[in-house]
């Protein structure tokens, strides 16, 4: 590793740091700018709610490969090199949405879009790392919510009180994203590298015996969290609309970015607690908060979707942020990232696949009450977790 570790960041460490920090928000940014769009494509290319969730899905599907295979690659050929390659697919992304004109166009977007993100996360989350470890962990864990947030609040401005609806978030975040690659050229490289490239690339997934028991009770939480954000990402903005007759695609993104902005403060609410008890709190946090978006969607009243949206949000980030950190102390060193890959399957499969059920399910139930099942089985998941880690996670200090 290069000087760029030293204990008190030089001013090259801090502009890359920043730089790290300021693109891995874009990255996730540009993932959520399509979703306040999904009800107006629906409208303009006569896509089906089903449709909507496998554009959806075809990025989290992307995203997960990409993860496997290339997410480490940065360790051996060097940051910057990742980093530009990240950059250049997210602009392609942003060319094939701006050029779009048909449910498969936005699925080609959105896979690319997934590539772009699964190269992304890793290699700017190391980078964040390699430069201030002191202070890395704490933005690794705000930076997808954070980018989350922002995507899909300044589309949905966008969108409803700005000339053309369907490109000028993309052209935005292509300008944004062009800056970047030209700022990459003043950044410095953080690691040397080292040679195993190729082996790298093989996905290797496995859950250490010491590991099972725990990462099996903390699964039905975890599934109903990232279930509820593939939800939310894919198909809220068009409940929100049928729900309350708000049409404004400003509301709609507006009711996703404050699942997104809460998740965000959980990191720094529950900060000092023990990860055990945060994740009880977020667990509790998470039925509560869904509970209160059904009671809005059973009123028409859009201000418990955003009052449940909030309470939801405050038990996905205390949920998203503490697991890892529970479950991954259980495996050895050469064991955690068989862990960590199988724990990214695990979520990213609930990310995708139960938003695309209720797609599916929509035309036939209806999508209030699609919303319903959806929610009461979230609500069934994170109440096992909670029963199944009763005594582990909560009555004892540590796990």
């Amino acid at each position: 590793m290069t000087s760029l570790l030293s204990a008190s960041p030089s001013p090259a460490a801090l502009r890359m740091t920043v730089y790290s920090f300021i693109f891995a928000v874009l990255i996730s940014a540009t993932s959520s700018a399509p979703t306040p769009l999904y009800h107006l494509y629906q409208e303009l290319f006569h896509l089906s709610p089903a449709m909507i969730t496998f554009i959806f899905g075809s990025y989290a599907f992307a995203l997960l490969a990409a993860l496997l295979t290339l997410g480490g690659l940065s360790d051996y050929v060097g940051r910057r090199p990742v980093i530009l390659a990240a950059l250049l697919f997210n602009a392609a992304a942003l060319v094939i949405f701006m050029l779009a004109e048909s449910g498969g166009m936005l699925i080609a977007g959105r896979v690319v879009q997934g590539i772009a993100t699964g190269i992304a996360f890793p290699t700017f989350g190391a980078t964040i790392l390699d430069t201030d470890k002191r202070n890395g962990p704490i933005l690794n864990s705000i930076t997808a919510f954070l980018g989350l947030m922002i995507g899909t609040l300044s589309g949905g401005a966008l969108v409803a009180f700005a000339p053309q609806p369907t490109h000028l978030i993309y052209a935005i975040l292509f300008l944004v994203t062009v800056i970047g690659i030209v700022a990459l050229a003043f950044m410095p490289e953080t690691t040397a590298g080292r040679s195993g490239a190729l082996a790298a690339m093989r996905p290797r997934i496995s859950v250490p015996r010491r590991a099972r028991g725990l990462l099996i009770r903390v699964t039905p939480v975890n599934v109903a969290g990232w279930a509820l954000a593939g939800f939310y990402l894919s198909l809220m903005p068009t409940l929100v609309a049928v729900a309350t007759g708000i049409t404004s695609p400003f509301v709609g993104g507006a009711v996703v970015a404050t699942l997104m902005l809460s998740a965000t403060a959980s990191v720094f609410v529950f900060r000092a607690l023990a990860p055990q008890r945060v994740l009880f709190i977020g667990t509790t946090g998470l039925i509560v908060g869904v509970l209160i978006t059904l009671a809005g969607i059973e009123e028409q009243a859009v201000g418990l979707l955003f009052l449940g949206t909030a309470v939801a949000g405050l038990g996905l980030g205390s949920i998203f942020a503490n697991i890892l950190k529970i479950v991954l102390p259980l495996a050895e060193g050469h064991e955690r990232a068989g862990l960590f890959a199988a724990f990214l399957v695990e979520s990213y499969l609930a990310f995708a696949v139960p938003a695309i059920v209720a797609g599916l399910a929509a035309p036939v139930l209806g999508l209030s009450m699609t919303a319903y099942i959806y929610g009461a089985v979230i609500i069934v998941l994170a109440a096992i977790s909670i029963a199944a880690t009763r005594t582990s996670l909560i009555e004892s200090p540590a796990v």
